[in-house]
């Protein structure tokens, strides 16, 4: 593929993730701004495919995908009633969100063309990182990757008696 290609094919990617990005935020029903994550999701993923990090496109598409949107989209859906309630959001401080954001983009745009000095050592990389990953995390990374495990696991326990504590503790009333 050409150079104009995968410009075209970034910028499509880069576009889908920011127009998703901004429905999520700005839209007041919570069920669509959910279901927009998962398009931000899937652009930022399509992105990282395009930068050639596989592993971590793959990440996010396991972890923020199937994990974290999954788990908003039941909590939304089992704790309010879908069809009686409307879910609404409000959209509020939109005038300072605003300004922060072109302060933000400013700033942005100011480091990146004239503070920054861009490099390209036209070296592209080859094949998958992911065997070295799994070799370090199985090898030298073991007992990290063990204790987040277990710490993983605590929390998860912690969360799941705080959750059943507060129903015993509304039944003896």
């Amino acid at each position: 593929m050409t150079n104009v290609t995968y410009t075209i094919i970034f910028y499509l990617f880069a576009a889908i993730t920011v127009f998703s990005a901004a429905f999520v935020v700005f839209s007041k029903n919570v069920i669509y701004s959910a279901f927009s994550l998962l398009f931000t999701f899937f652009g930022v993923a399509a992105l990282y495919v395009y930068l050639s990090a596989d592993f971590i496109a793959v990440t996010q598409i396991v972890v923020y995908v199937g994990g974290i949107l999954v788990l908003l989209l039941f909590g939304v859906m089992f704790t309010n009633k879908i069809m009686t309630t409307s879910l609404r959001t409000e959209v509020v401080n939109l005038i300072p969100g605003i300004a922060i954001l072109f302060a933000v983009t400013g700033g942005l745009l100011y480091v990146f063309y004239t503070r920054a000095n861009w490099y390209s050592t036209g070296v592209q990389l080859q094949g998958s990182v992911v065997e070295r990953i799994g070799l370090e995390t199985m090898s030298r990374y073991v007992l990290p990757f063990e204790m987040a495990s277990i710490l993983l696991l605590l929390a998860l326990i912690g969360a799941a008696y705080l959750a059943r504590f507060d129903k015993v503790q509304n039944k003896e009333r």
